[in-house]
């Protein structure tokens, strides 16, 4: 459950601004944003979806920081009301609405702050996605750092270890004999560095960044959408709540995620497919004993090609930044001799 992970978590009072009250765009002015949502994202070149805990709250899954959100009761000595379990959580329209649009090729990437393990279980392909909070629904070697999906949330935090040897063999028919741990971070753990310069480098290279369901308080992954700004790209908003880059946002649309997608998804001409447990890999048969094995590891390929990404638009943009300011340099000297 979203509170037994909260309350795995170690002591920490610096949890961000709770409680803000939610703002509602009216139904014209909704209709109008998705409409120019949908239209920029059937023009973009590379889009990039930033996704946080309001995108799992139709999931039953609480936020944090929202009005009804586990940290903003916890200081009040409440629990959230409505609080599923991870394993019976599945994901929603949300969910199902960027594993379509990545299927489609109009999605390009996914950078989550999400443990739920919701993307995952969506069949959205672990090249796609970087979670950089860790995933219930992983665990990970200690020595070889290859990922496996677990057929169950694990009910563990803390990168703590598993009671469990390394099922990988080596090409050598050698066991790895590494030690099993969970992926879940906990406050000021390093984030997992695969994930990260993948979100980095796909942010950068993005001339669309969304952010959904996240009011972006948490560094570095509340910072990753503005890269976008630095290659001339547009940041976009969705939130009940005040974010804290409000301001450098080119459009904020206040409303529920799940309705934004579902207008967005209508407008672009699109269904949003239903969610099945024979699309779920940790609903795979052998899971739960073994006898099967899913990895969900990072493949140093589908980095070398982000780099490349980054290389021939992040580079190029710069080097043209470059060019254009010394001609208007050489213009403006030339004005001055005349």
């Amino acid at each position: 459950m979203s509170c037994s992970y909260a309350d795995g978590l170690s002591p920490y009072d610096d949890k961000g601004v709770l409680g803000a009250p939610e703002k509602f765009d009216d139904a014209e002015k909704l209709d109008t944003k998705c409409n120019l949502l949908a239209k920029q994202i059937s023009e973009a070149r590379h889009v990039v979806f930033h996704t946080g805990a309001g995108i799992s709250t139709t999931a039953g899954i609480p936020d944090f920081r929202g009005p009804n959100g586990v940290w903003t009761l916890e200081k009040k000595g409440l629990k959230p009301n409505v609080n599923i379990s991870f394993n019976d959580a599945v994901p929603t329209k949300t969910h199902m609405a960027l594993k379509q649009l990545v299927d489609l090729g109009m999605v390009k990437y996914i950078v989550s702050q999400n443990i739920d393990g919701l993307h995952l279980r969506s069949g959205l392909k672990r090249e796609f996605l970087s979670e950089l909070h860790g995933n219930m629904f992983i665990e990970q070697c200690d020595t070889c750092e290859k990922q496996f999906i677990r057929h169950s949330a694990t009910t563990s935090v803390g990168q703590k270890l598993l009671d469990k040897n390394c099922p990988r063999v080596k090409l050598t028919g050698r066991a790895c004999r590494g030690k099993i741990r969970d992926t879940v971070l906990d406050w000021e753990a390093n984030l997992p560095d695969l994930d990260l310069k993948l979100s980095e480098l796909h942010s950068s290279v993005a001339d669309l960044n969304i952010c959904l369901g996240t009011t972006l308080q948490i560094v570095p992954s509340g910072n990753l959408p503005l890269n976008t700004l630095k290659y001339g790209g547009r940041m976009v908003i969705v939130n009940l709540q005040a974010t804290k880059h409000d301001k450098k946002a080119d459009m904020i649309i206040n409303a529920y995620v799940d309705d934004v997608m579902v207008k967005v998804m209508k407008k672009l001409g699109l269904e949003i497919p239903e969610y099945t447990p024979e699309m779920d890999p940790s609903k795979t048969e052998g899971l739960h004993d073994g006898s099967k094995l899913i990895e969900w590891t990072i493949f140093k390929d589908d980095l070398n090609s982000a780099k490349k990404l980054h290389e021939i638009h992040c580079k190029n943009f710069k080097k043209r930044k470059l060019e254009m300011k010394d001609i208007k340099k050489k213009i403006k000297k030339e004005e001055v001799e005349e």
